[in-house]
């Protein structure tokens, strides 16, 4: 597929945004196809009519287009605070991959793109944004704003995520969860990209950090984000390999097939039990991974946020 791109579009954007906004009209574009029709363009500006509501606010030239009974929104219903949380730790870094190699995804990457892309679907819904990153501890941390300056801010923090790897660096999600859910306007919905790869000592604190999100009446959606054929399935040849632990660097050399049954065993019942939990505390757990697209984690956003509205 080719783009069209003219000189005045690569002087406003830069190469992230560009490639948000070619994602998300990519996805708009798909919503024609999808039960979403209808929102395609003016899903910022209104919403479904419930019935037994006055019809006095009904759009009925959109109704003519669509078939569809959608009531017009007032500024003051269309604000929505948006908080994007991205696991930085050397983990996210997996796979090692060519950064100039635009069709290769690692963790990292794929979540900085994904949060591009929301980043660009709120500034088109006129909706505050902040970000929070977290390695060993919290790196950034913004409020929620709707203003071009910040959203150049922002974007500027997601490319150096991309630029500039980190190594060694360990997960320490709890802290600065705790810190997020205390700081972060009430009633926000708070999107957190993360493998969850904390020291599996401390995962019932985890737990409780994950919970501390809801405790503000906060909407929460954890993509939890993977390379599902490396990390779930364990799909390696029939070598021996030297894994390395990106976050501490120990190095450890095996044959697959000796470990994978056992592997699998264990970060099946370790995912499972995540679910679980996030079941539990009303959290949205979305398994996705990098190698399937943005589409289905874009539809994922916005059903929550017109449930939210």
């Amino acid at each position: 597929m080719s783009y069209n791109i003219d000189i005045q579009q690569i002087q406003r954007y830069s190469k992230l945004e560009l490639i948000a906004k070619q994602v998300v009209e990519g996805f708009i574009t798909g919503l024609h196809k999808s039960p979403f029709h209808g929102f395609s363009v003016e899903f910022a500006e209104h919403r479904l009519y419930n019935s037994g509501e006055s019809t006095r606010h009904l759009d009925w030239k959109l109704y003519a287009r669509t078939e569809k009974l959608f009531i017009k929104r007032y500024e003051e219903e269309t604000n929505l605070r948006c908080h994007l949380i991205i696991d930085g730790s050397s983990s996210m870094y997996f796979p090692k991959i060519d950064y100039d190699d635009s069709g290769a995804f690692n963790k990292i990457k794929f979540s900085v793109y994904a949060a591009a892309a929301i980043m660009h679907l709120l500034k088109r819904q006129r909706d505050a944004v902040g970000l929070s990153v977290f390695s060993d501890k919290l790196d950034i941390h913004t409020p929620d704003k709707s203003s071009m300056i910040h959203h150049k801010r922002l974007i500027n923090e997601l490319e150096i995520l991309i630029n500039e790897p980190k190594i060694n660096t360990k997960t320490s999600a709890i802290k600065a969860l705790h810190t997020i859910a205390e700081s972060v306007h009430t009633r926000s919905l708070i999107i957190l990209f993360s493998d969850m790869m904390e020291n599996v000592a401390k995962q019932d604190e985890l737990f409780e950090a994950l919970q501390h999100l809801k405790y503000n009446k906060h909407e929460v959606i954890l993509f939890h984000t993977v390379d599902k054929e490396k990390e779930l399935d364990f799909k390696f040849e029939n070598r021996p390999y030297q894994f390395i632990d990106l976050e501490t660097g120990e190095e450890v050399k095996v044959h697959p097939n000796d470990v994978r049954e056992k592997y699998i065993e264990e970060i099946t019942k370790r995912t499972k039990k995540l679910k679980l939990r996030c079941l539990k505390y009303g959290i949205d757990f979305v398994e996705t991974d990098i190698n399937k697209g943005f589409h289905a984690l874009l539809e994922t956003y916005l059903l929550k946020r017109t449930k939210m509205m």
